[in-house]
């Protein structure tokens, strides 16, 4: 039992000077030392969170029910020419127009990938559009927020005010009737993991590059996706970057080839499994450096998925090509941004210039996206074009790029 102030403290406890408050002191010491105090029941944390594991949610009633996929057993002639303005070149050199409008706007990094906020996709005007054409054709991509009004009607009017819709041959459409331009992306807790099927360098590919004129301008919005931290994101690559990380030698080398983009390979899977394929595949042979025609700046034009073969050289040098391209895009840190999805977000991107990736990892969570995109001018190399690295360097007083390895400081870590 401990001490009360009505008994002496004697031994260890007192002293013959101490006072009475130093006896009090004392005693509330010895107190505590001998009974502690009872446990305090803890209050309930606001944070439930267990590493690695996210919440799976439901949909009983599911409110995109119409954009689901379907396969069409339909069939479509083979796509001719069309023309195609790009609206970029009719939007604002510093983009007056969409920036007057946006609360804030950032780079993801130097090379890629622009963050917009503040803007209602649903609601640009002409003039805002021209400026996002713009901008996407400088940066990339470009990603927005929390677009709940954008929906599948007006997605596909900014397609429609960019070029002419693609209508994929293979891949899933709407449920709706009538949405046969619109690509759906899905993915639920009774899909198999495809991870086995591909390697992480041929997941990254531009869409549909065997086409005669492939896409520009595209739009992805996200109905329903995996919660923050459950994976599911997407990465992009800059093909201006892929073009500037090669030498000069390799640049000029390259700037004289072309390559053959295939469809064969997705009609020959869309078979395997029994769907239709609405068009019959076809063969394209593109420059494996393109032009853009409104930065004036070269860009690789490499699709990891689609390209088979380089044409008019050994096929021992095309492979060995086709594997270094492949090193080039998917390894090259700095020309990729990484952007984690959060529902009715948008990502706009330029096909030219950007080649992207999903990502694996989110299984049992449902991830529904849709996709329009426009088709483009053909893909052509101008010998007067300019790189983005050194253009940049130049307006800004940036330091030069050292490629050949010399006067190195210490690996960044």
């Amino acid at each position: 039992m401990a001490p009360s102030l009505e008994e002496p403290i004697h031994g260890r406890y007192a002293f013959s000077w101490d006072t009475p408050k130093d006896i009090a002191r004392k005693a509330s010491v010895i107190k505590y030392e001998e009974e502690p105090p009872q446990d305090i029941p803890r209050k309930s944390s606001p944070i439930n969170y267990e590493p690695g594991r996210t919440r799976v949610a439901s949909y009983p009633d599911y409110e995109y029910e119409h954009l689901l996929p379907r396969f069409p057993n339909i069939h479509w002639e083979p796509l001719k020419e069309v023309p195609y303005h790009d609206k970029a070149l009719d939007g604002h050199p510093e983009f007056r127009d969409l920036l007057d409008a946006a609360t804030d706007v950032f780079d993801y990094n130097p090379k890629i990938g622009t963050e917009v906020h503040g803007i209602r996709l649903a609601h640009l005007t002409d003039a805002q559009k021209n400026d996002l054409a713009r901008l996407v054709a400088i940066r990339g991509v470009v990603f927005f927020r929390d677009q709940d009004d954008f929906d599948i009607n007006a997605q596909r009017n900014l397609g429609k005010y960019y070029g002419t819709v693609h209508k994929h041959a293979t891949t899933s459409v709407p449920r709706r009737p009538g949405l046969e331009d619109v690509h759906v992306v899905f993915t639920d807790e009774n899909s198999k993991d495809q991870r086995a099927n591909f390697t992480p360098t041929f997941l990254w590919h531009s869409d549909v590059t065997y086409e005669m004129q492939p896409p520009s301008y595209t739009s992805l919005k996200l109905l329903e996706g995996p919660p923050r931290g459950g994976g599911g994101d997407t990465l992009w690559g800059s093909q201006y970057a892929a073009y500037d990380a090669l030498s000069s030698y390799m640049q000029t080398y390259l700037e004289s080839l072309t390559a053959l983009h295939s469809a064969e390979m997705q009609a020959e899977g869309s078979r395997a499994l029994g769907r239709p394929v609405r068009r019959e595949p076809i063969i394209s042979e593109h420059p494996l450096i393109r032009t853009h025609p409104v930065t004036g700046w070269k860009s690789l034009f490499f699709n990891p998925g689609f390209i088979d073969k380089i044409v008019g050289i050994p096929k021992t040098e095309s492979d060995a090509i086709i594997r270094y391209l492949n090193e080039v895009i998917s390894t090259t840190q700095e020309s990729h941004v990484r952007f984690q999805w959060g529902k009715n977000d948008v990502a706009i991107w330029d096909n030219r210039i950007s080649n992207h990736s999903a990502s694996y990892g989110f299984a049992p969570h449902r991830r529904h996206a849709v996709r329009v995109s426009c088709h483009a001018e053909r893909p052509r190399f101008d010998p007067a074009g300019k790189s983005q690295e050194e253009e940049l360097i130049a307006r800004y007083g940036l330091p030069k790029v050292n490629k050949d390895g010399s006067g190195q400081s210490n690996y960044n870590d």
